[in-house]
C-alpha cells in the first residue's frame, strides 16, 4: 500500500460523510449548475474538491493538486498534471448521477510523480467501499489484496459509454460488437465502471472521454490487480496525453480480444 494510504483514506472517507452523503438527495435546484451539456457540479463537488485540496497538500507538503472543478475554472491548472508530486481529484465522479439524486457516484484520488501515478483511490461514499493501489504493490479493495477476474460469461460483458463516440465511429462499434459482446449498462460513472471491470460484472468497457480525473486511480487500480489499460490503438495510457478513447479490461487477453474485434 501508499505510505499515503491511512491518511488519504481518513480523509476520503471524511469527505464523503460530512460533505458527500450529507448533501445527497438534499440539494436544492440553485445548488446545480450545468457547466456544459449534460456535466453538471454542485455545491457539494466544489466543497468537497476545497476539502480535499486542502488535506492532500497537508498530507504531502510541496504537492500540488489538480482538480477538475479547478481546471474547470482555470483550464492552465492541468498543464502542471507533470510536474512533481500531483494530487489529482475528482470531488464526485458521476455528478450527472449524484445530482439527480441516484447512484453511482465516487470520490476519487491519484497521487502522480513526474507524471506517472505512484497511487490511486476510488471510494464509493454510499458503500464505504475503497479500492486502492500503489505502483508495483497490488490493488486492495477494503485492505484486502484482490486481482481482476473475467465474468465468465459465454460472451465478453461489455459496457460502451457509446454516447461520446463520434457517430461514424458509434456506428462502426455497435455494428462489430453485434452478436460477439453482451452489452451492458455504462454507469455513467469512471469511480464504478473500474471497479465494476475488475470485480468480474463487466469483462470491458469502452470510454470516449479521457480526462485524468477520471482514469488516473482507476487506470493504475485495474492495472495492479492483473487488467488492462490503454488507448484504443494499444498505446499505454499516459497522464499528459489528450487523446480521445480508453478501453479497459479485466485481463490483457480479454483486451487483446476485444480491440481487435472493435478497432482492428
Amino acid at each position: 500500500m501508499s505510505p499515503y494510504h491511512a491518511a488519504v483514506d481518513g480523509l476520503m472517507r471524511k469527505i464523503g460523510r460530512d460533505v458527500v452523503m450529507a448533501r445527497f438527495r438534499n440539494l436544492g435546484a440553485a445548488d446545480i449548475e450545468e457547466k456544459a451539456k449534460d456535466d453538471y457540479v454542485t455545491v457539494a463537488d466544489k466543497e468537497s474538491e476545497a476539502r480535499l485540496t486542502e488535506g492532500l497538500m497537508a498530507i504531502l507538503p510541496g504537492s500540488h493538486v489538480v482538480g477538475e472543478e479547478a481546471v474547470a475554472a482555470d483550464p492552465a491548472v492541468v498543464e502542471r498534471i507533470t510536474e512533481g508530486r500531483a494530487w489529482i481529484v475528482d470531488p464526485i465522479d458521476g455528478t450527472g448521477n449524484y445530482a439527480a439524486g441516484r447512484t453511482p457516484f465516487a470520490i476519487m484520488v491519484a497521487l502522480a510523480e513526474d507524471g506517472v501515478v505512484q497511487a490511486g483511490w476510488i471510494l464509493d461514499p454510499s458503500t464505504g467501499r475503497m479500492c486502492h493501489a500503489a505502483r508495483g504493490q497490488g490493488t486492495f479493495i477494503d485492505n484486502h489484496r484482490f486481482m481482476a477476474r473475467a465474468s465468465g460469461a459465454p460472451l465478453p460483458i461489455a459496457a460502451l459509454a457509446t454516447r461520446y463516440l463520434p457517430a461514424e465511429v458509434r456506428t462502426d462499434v455497435e455494428r462489430r460488437a453485434d452478436g460477439h459482446l453482451t452489452i451492458a449498462d455504462a454507469p455513467h460513472c469512471a469511480g464504478e465502471q473500474y471497479p465494476r471491470v475488475m470485480m468480474g460484472q463487466n469483462d470491458v468497457a469502452l470510454f470516449w472521454r479521457a480526462m485524468p480525473w477520471d482514469h488516473a486511480p482507476g487506470a493504475l487500480i485495474l492495472e495492479e490487480a492483473g487488467g488492462r489499460v490503454a488507448r484504443l490503438d494499444g498505446t499505454p495510457y499516459r497522464l499528459g496525453d489528450d487523446r480521445s478513447g480508453i478501453l479497459i479490461a479485466a485481463s490483457p487477453r480479454l483486451w487483446d480480444e476485444t480491440a481487435s474485434l472493435l478497432f482492428g
